[in-house]
């Protein structure tokens, strides 16, 4: 099992002159999914190497056992050092693909043509294709047979509540939720803060930092029911 993760390389958040990337929880709990399920995981992001993680996902009040893992997982952290880079990859060589969140996603990869065709070619060919929290974003120019991807799908993402709770409403480019019910998915959602997934055809979503391991496993469960059809 060859499963594919897209992490963002982009560091600023908006204009407010602080840092953002990617938030750690939603790489490293779907990270050791993957892993401990036997999958073999191979990372990018559009510049390749070291891709930013979001300061705010490595505070001391939000770590997690994922995270406590990780750092203590030398071989995990050279994984992180040096991604590939995002053109190196195509869908016909892994299973499936899986975009952990963070505020960095709706600057690049949401606009990104490689990630966008990228995401295409999984869809298309049969194969799952799973978001979690902002990554969700990623989605908004992602089109199936000529209509947005999300259009008429169960979808989740990180909430307008839970945007405004931190602040940064008027700093993100676009709402997670806003966008994708503006391209026709059918957005549900939970209480802020609580782990949320949602599976419709080959498409998994999660709302927050605390659905990434529930997404991740969702995705398994998948990929092992497309191979067990097979």
């Amino acid at each position: 099992m060859k499963i594919l993760m897209v992490l963002t390389s982009h560091d600023t958040l908006g204009n407010t002159g602080r840092k953002t990337g990617f938030w750690l929880e939603e790489f490293a709990a779907p990270y050791y999914v993957f892993t401990d399920a036997g999958a073999q995981v191979t990372v990018v992001s559009p510049k390749g190497g070291q891709p930013p993680i979001d300061p705010k996902s490595d505070d001391p009040a939000n770590q997690t056992p994922a995270q406590i893992r990780f750092k203590a997982d030398k071989k995990a952290q050279d994984v992180l050092a040096n991604t590939r880079k995002l053109d190196s990859v195509a869908a016909k060589d892994f299973d499936s693909v899986f975009y952990p969140g963070g505020h960095g996603p709706l600057w690049d990869l949401a606009e990104n043509p490689l990630s966008i065709k990228l995401i295409e070619d999984f869809y298309t060919s049969g194969k799952p294709v799973a978001a979690v929290c902002h990554a969700p974003g990623v989605l908004r120019h992602v089109k199936h047979k000529g209509e947005p991807l999300v259009k008429g799908k169960r979808v989740s993402g990180f909430t307008n509540t839970e945007e405004e709770a931190v602040g940064l409403t008027k700093v993100v480019p676009f709402l997670v939720e806003d966008e994708l019910r503006r391209l026709g998915g059918l957005f549900e959602k939970v209480a802020d803060w609580q782990p949320f997934t949602v599976t419709d055809s080959r498409l998994i979503t999660g709302q927050n930092p605390a659905s990434s391991e529930v997404t991740a496993k969702a995705l398994l469960h998948l990929i092992g029911s497309a191979k067990a059809a097979a």
